[in-house]
């Protein structure tokens, strides 16, 4: 393993130190498997699983394979998926057997859906039968819903019962959930009607209903709900947890603020890398190879549009042989045009996600970007046309350029709203392909506003 710094002053405060992260690397290196147990069970499984991403294949074998039984369940929860695949074949059947045993059904859910159906088998059999039907029924689920992110373990009650038959209850279950928040009511027909939160219930008397501690927002979750707009709900309505139910309307489980921010930070990570052109799914732990092929056709598409610009550019060379200014300030109307669709395509993606922009307010969101690509465009065409008449004395250029950069940042700001509100009319995720359609379009207008005016009024 290689050596790392050891200084941890300029570290955040929940950064894995880098002398911890030095030492176990030293105890891996001399196969002290009684030191490195004693360096990571104090360790928190999100700072485990961190470690595990940042080092290297072979030195994540070695670790696993001395860490041996001591492998904990929640540690695979907290991996991001390729590198939780290449754990999963690290780990001895006995081990995963262990680490999985005591998850919550979500947990395990999250752990099997994207592996291979050999990966989903050892884990699968790894489980007691009543756990392993859990879970294959969520699996059942469509991907990315409601029902595929809910636990099945859920702690409900009759609304006529007492709070103390309830804590009695809960007292002498076998097994309750690791995590909750709320007891659900349910009438006789196994309809959730009221959540009633534990504070509520252990501040109250023995003698007191259920009915009458209940909560005032209570949201039930259709199980065949898309995961982001469970995220949305929980969002929005300030949820801590909300039961998940069937087509029938029948309590199947319940969904928690964790699991929720988390599709959150998912939902809002996705967005990112998309509109950089970026797949979704690569990590720093990708190789060299993935990571190529991932990034090619983004890549591709770039190329296919700057040809685009090239072919505009090239019906005017006669144009830009006779002026050779135009080639150096050509730059200048695409970038900026460029950089403010940009600054309208991000607000517009984060409204949509956030569901701000909807079609009570789309008219005016577009009236209002297309007055601030022209009051922009006005303000830097005096500045750039200004710029140019000094640097080449000619009055006519800096004509040009002003009314090019007044007409491609309107566009730009006109792109940058309306492709990604298209996108999504259209059923496509707005963030997926909004960047490369904004940043073609903002440089064809730019090149051929510029240089057609230019033809126009300096030849």
């Amino acid at each position: 393993m290689s050596d790392l710094p050891d200084d941890d002053q300029t570290q955040s405060p929940y950064a894995l130190p880098l002398r911890t992260v030095a030492a176990i690397q030293y105890a891996v290196d001399i196969g002290d498997a009684a030191q490195l147990k004693a360096l990571m069970d104090p360790l928190h499984p999100a700072d485990i699983a961190d470690l595990l991403e940042q080092i290297n294949a072979y030195d994540r074998g070695r670790l696993i394979r001395l860490y041996g039984t001591e492998f904990d369940g929640d540690i695979l929860s907290e991996l991001e998926d390729s590198v939780r695949e290449d754990v999963i074949a690290v780990l001895t059947p006995q081990v995963l057997a262990e680490a999985v045993r005591d998850l919550d059904s979500d947990d395990v859910v999250d752990l099997v859906e994207d592996l291979d159906e050999p990966q989903q088998e050892v884990i699968l059999d790894a489980l007691e039968d009543a756990d392993r039907a859990v879970v294959e029924q969520s699996l059942s689920w469509p991907e990315e819903s409601a029902g595929r992110l809910m636990q099945r373990e859920v702690v409900f009650a009759p609304e006529h019962w007492t709070v103390g038959r309830t804590i009695d209850f809960m007292r002498t279950a076998e097994r309750l959930p690791e995590q909750f928040y709320h007891v659900v009511l349910v009438d006789p027909r196994m309809h959730p009607v009221a959540n009633v939160t534990l504070g509520r219930l252990m501040g109250s008397h023995r003698d007191v209903q259920l009915r009458d501690l209940t909560e005032e927002m209570f949201q039930v979750i259709p199980a065949s709900l898309d995961e982001g707009e469970v995220a949305y709900a929980f969002n929005q309505y300030h949820l801590i947890s909300a039961p998940v139910v069937d087509g029938e309307g029948r309590l199947v489980g319940v969904i928690t603020i964790d699991d929720a921010m988390a599709v959150l930070d998912q939902e809002h990570e996705e967005d990112i890398l998309r509109l950089a052109g970026v797949d979704d799914e690569s990590s720093l732990s990708d190789t060299a190879l993935e990571t190529s092929r991932r990034r090619v056709p983004w890549l591709l598409v770039n190329m296919v549009a700057a040809i685009l610009a090239a072919l505009v550019i090239g019906l005017f060379a006669e144009t830009i042989s006779a002026f050779v200014a135009l080639a150096a300030l050509m730059p200048i109307v695409a970038s900026m045009g460029g950089n403010a669709g940009t600054q309208s395509l991000t607000v517009a993606v984060r409204a949509l996600a956030t569901k701000d922009l909807t079609s009570a307010n789309v008219w005016r969101v577009i009236r209002r970007e297309a007055a601030v690509g022209l009051i922009n465009g006005a303000i830097f065409a005096v500045l750039i046309g200004a710029t140019s008449v000094l640097l080449y004395g000619v009055p006519e250029l800096g004509v040009v350029i002003a009314v090019a950069l007044i007409v491609n940042m309107m566009t730009a700001a006109l792109a940058g709203t309306g492709v990604p509100i298209l996108l999504e009319r259209l059923g496509a995720d707005p963030a997926l392909a909004s960047g490369t359609f904004v940043t073609t379009t903002t440089d064809l207008m730019g090149f051929f506003a510029f240089l057609g005016l230019a033809s126009i009024v300096l030849l």
